[in-house]
């Protein structure tokens, strides 16, 4: 069939739309780099918040809804700008608020932020990759949508997968949005819950810690920090046991996807 004149769908595209089309991504791309520049993903560590502990407990303590929209909206941002620092913030909010209204927060967030990222990675890159796909990459789209909420929930669990990558990878391949957004919510709750519980017992730690380094401080006579290190480990907290018990899960949510081939090859056969 000869296209009409008026067939919108066969117009090349204006400067316009691709400026709309590729905007989300390049706005994203330009905030991670201020980010990095400003270095908010140095400045905000486990030490600026055992420093600043008691401060921060005192002005959540005085403001509890105000506080949470603000550590729901930093969540927010650091998930959407792909900087390294969920399991940080996941624990501190442990830490804050502890885990029973942290937690919570931290999924919502976290969700959010992913949410963003998948939109605008679907919006710039997905349209250009659909017009471009090889056989073997719409073999793999149709794969992965089929059983999208599955693979969503074994790449959420398994902490192998950097998390800022399972955020574009979908998009790449055409998971529906109510799809992506219930595959990250549901398959974020065990890690999150995890990490808070171990965050909100680290209060002894952290007060101890700022015992130490401010005597440090104070016999060095000094406000330089070389001699004086504030060490809390976070990493402690990702054992192998817990690995374990995430790969676990990932497994578990891969099982309707083996019964489902199972099922295909058999009656195949």
């Amino acid at each position: 069939m000869t296209p009409t004149a008026g067939n919108g769908a066969n117009k090349p595209a204006t400067g316009w739309s691709r400026l709309r089309t590729w905007l989300p991504l390049a706005v994203i791309l330009l905030l991670t780099a201020i980010a990095y520049a400003l270095g908010w993903n140095e400045r905000l560590s486990f030490k600026t918040i055992g420093l600043n502990y008691e401060i921060l407990r005192a002005f959540i303590d005085a403001h509890t809804f105000v506080a949470l929209l603000i550590y729901i909206a930093v969540y927010t941002v650091i998930i959407a700008l792909s900087l390294p620092l969920g399991i940080l913030m996941t624990v501190a909010g442990g830490l804050l608020f502890g885990w029973f209204i942290s937690a919570p927060a931290t999924v919502l967030g976290a969700t959010i932020g992913a949410t963003i990222i998948f939109l605008a990675a679907r919006t710039s890159l997905g349209e250009a990759l659909a017009a471009r796909a090889s056989p073997w990459v719409c073999k793999l789209s149709q794969g992965f949508k089929a059983n999208a909420l599955s693979y969503l929930l074994f790449l959420r669990l398994v902490p192998a997968f950097p998390f800022c990558i399972v955020n574009v990878v979908p998009a790449l391949l055409g998971v529906p949005l109510r799809t992506f957004v219930l595959g990250t919510f549901l398959g974020i709750i065990p890690g999150t819950y995890a990490f808070a519980v171990a965050g909100s017992g680290l209060a002894s730690v952290i007060e101890a810690q700022n015992e130490i380094y401010r005597e440090c401080l104070a016999l060095h006579d000094s406000s330089s920090t070389a001699a004086c290190p504030y060490t809390i480990d976070t990493n402690a907290l990702i054992t192998t046991e817990v690995l374990l018990a995430f790969a676990l899960l990932g497994i578990v949510a891969l099982i309707p996807v083996a019964i489902d081939k199972w099922s295909k090859r058999n009656v195949s056969a």
